[in-house]
């Protein structure tokens, strides 16, 4: 069986230099105008978000954030605790339903008090 390589010529391979842009880039003629690069002398901004903040009509309430920030969390950790029960409570009922449909008697776990 021939092995079904596809058919490459020279031409579809080619290395390309890398040339850095380490020296300004030239001036462009087209038509009878001069195209000049963009070069903004300018200082530029520092790069923090303070250029993005906003005054506020009143003071942040940090107690308050605080506090959303905890019933947050709690809210996290009820449904977390919520979807480990149901997990582990299916995985239970599925057990007991494979246990029952097999045949077997003993399938059910009966607790006794001790007297």
């Amino acid at each position: 069986m021939k092995s079904q390589r596809p058919i490459t010529s020279d031409g579809e391979h080619r290395v390309l230099q890398f040339r850095p842009r380490t020296t300004p880039s030239p001036v462009v003629h087209r038509g009878s105008g001069v195209v000049q690069p963009l070069h903004v002398h300018a200082a530029p901004e520092p790069l923090d978000l303070s250029r993005y903040e906003q005054p506020r009509e009143e003071p942040d309430n940090f107690r308050h954030r605080m506090l959303a920030n905890i019933a947050a969390l709690a809210f996290t950790i009820a449904l977390t605790a919520i979807g480990i029960w149901l997990a582990v409570s299916i995985a239970d009922l599925r057990r007991t339903q494979d246990c029952v449909m097999m045949g077997r008697r003993d399938c059910v776990k009966i607790t006794t008090p001790h007297i």
